[in-house]
């Protein structure tokens, strides 16, 4: 068994080689596609939960920002979703990607457990705006209600 090669000595002006590790895996075959998914959001804006994507079936490891997964040519389907209490956000989108291209997919959960995600080859806007606003609307009346009745007299 080889034994991978000293690290480089250390260079404190900042110009030290990044050490080699070797093969990383099969070569490609030529020809092979790649999907550029876009998990939009973040762990604060988003979910502390990275959505679960699809990549023609198979759960491949996405985080938030951009993702880039090869894939034989021909049709293709990439599905993504949330998981929390329950599964939600779900999305899906079928294209056919050829030799050597590059897709772009983008992925956006909604705002709340109650709506679908949005998926497509452009940015997409967050489901379920209208449920967080009106969720909003209604906690600020319930304690605006609340302050009233303390601040009436009684009688």
């Amino acid at each position: 068994m080889d034994q991978p090669p000293p690290p480089p000595p250390y260079r404190p002006d900042g110009l030290q080689q990044p050490p080699s590790y070797g093969p990383q895996g099969a070569p490609l075959p030529p020809g092979t596609a790649w999907v550029d998914l876009t998990v939009q959001g973040s762990m604060l804006t988003s979910s502390p939960v990275t959505p679960t994507v699809l990549l023609n079936g198979w759960v491949v490891p996405a985080r938030y920002g951009a993702n880039r997964f090869p894939v034989p040519p021909g049709p293709c389907r990439v599905e993504a979703s949330n998981q929390w209490l329950r599964r939600y956000g779900q999305a899906h989108l079928d294209f056919h990607a050829g030799p050597g291209q590059v897709v772009p997919v983008f992925y956006a959960s909604p705002y709340h457990q109650f709506s679908r995600g949005a998926m497509g080859h452009v940015r997409q806007q967050r489901p379920g705006v209208l449920g967080l606003v009106l969720l909003v609307l209604a906690m600020v009346a319930v304690v605006a209600l609340v302050v009233a009745a303390i601040a009436l007299p009684v009688g």
